[in-house]
């Protein structure tokens, strides 16, 4: 991918470090990964809304979103430390990536989707099979720098 990128960079001749063609590369998997997260929360979040139906129950929205976060947030782990974030083995605490990575994406995942979903549906009248979707223009972008500066950060090498 780095190379592919780089090649772009040099057919248009702009000069740029090897550390930003890694950083675009990243940012570019990341969305990769983020694009099978976002299906895969999406489709979970629908199959909740469908399944809790019947009940008329009107937090629906809201266990559907907690729902398809706990399950997205494993599969977009497992993904991000494989393909994103790579890392050489002992440099990283995989438990403690685990946590950060829960808190990052319980910032922008849970806390502010759940703000931004009762903005979009309760103060613009969006309707509510549409607002997550909406809501991924803020999150995504704060997600990656959360998780690129902070969630798997290599531990420092003992010296």
């Amino acid at each position: 991918m780095e190379k592919f990128i780089k090649n772009i960079f040099q057919k248009l001749k702009i000069n740029i470090s090897d550390k930003k063609i890694k950083t675009i590369s990243q940012f570019i998997k990341f969305g990769i990964v983020g694009a099978t997260n976002t299906l895969l929360s999406y489709l979970l979040y629908l199959g909740v809304l469908l399944i809790m139906k019947p009940f008329n129950i009107i937090w629906d929205l809201y266990a559907a979103s907690i729902i398809s976060f706990v399950l997205s947030v494993l599969w977009s782990f497992y993904w991000n430390n494989r393909f994103v974030f790579k890392s050489e083995k002992g440099q990283r605490n995989i438990l403690k990536s685990l946590l950060k990575t829960y808190i990052s994406y319980g910032f922008t995942g849970f806390i502010l989707s759940n703000i931004l979903l009762f903005v979009w549906t309760s103060l613009l009248g969006i309707p509510k099979e549409i607002a997550p979707l909406l809501s991924l223009i803020i999150t995504v972008p704060v997600n990656f720098i959360l998780n690129k500066f902070w969630a798997f950060k290599n531990d420092k090498k003992k010296q």
